[in-house]
């Protein structure tokens, strides 16, 4: 009963898989606002996530980026979400650092 509480998402949430098995932690899970969906930068993760692995999969989403790079991009859209509510200034491009791959 425990394990299957802590798998369930809240509402407005959708549970994500990244990482490989070949890095240190391999895959995580985590779990991100719907809205993430609705951003550029998450727009094109989706399109490489389709590229991998298809419309057909079972479970979390995966994304086909490591930890540290779903790391930087869930705080850029973090960091875009917080400015555009202060100045509107929206930026879509990919940092050069963020490179994705398959997992």
């Amino acid at each position: 009963m425990q394990e299957e509480k802590k798998m369930k998402v809240k509402k407005g949430s959708l549970a994500v898989r990244v990482g490989s098995e070949d890095e240190d932690g391999g895959f995580q899970r985590f779990v991100i606002p719907i809205s993430y969906l609705y951003h550029p930068l998450f727009k094109k993760l989706l399109e490489k996530a389709h590229e991998v692995y298809g419309y057909h999969t079972t479970g979390p989403l995966r994304l086909p980026c490591s930890v540290d790079d779903f790391l930087h991009l869930r705080w850029q859209i973090e960091k875009e979400t917080i400015n555009y509510h202060h100045h509107h200034p929206y930026h879509y491009h990919l940092p050069s650092s963020l490179s994705f791959h398959s997992c």
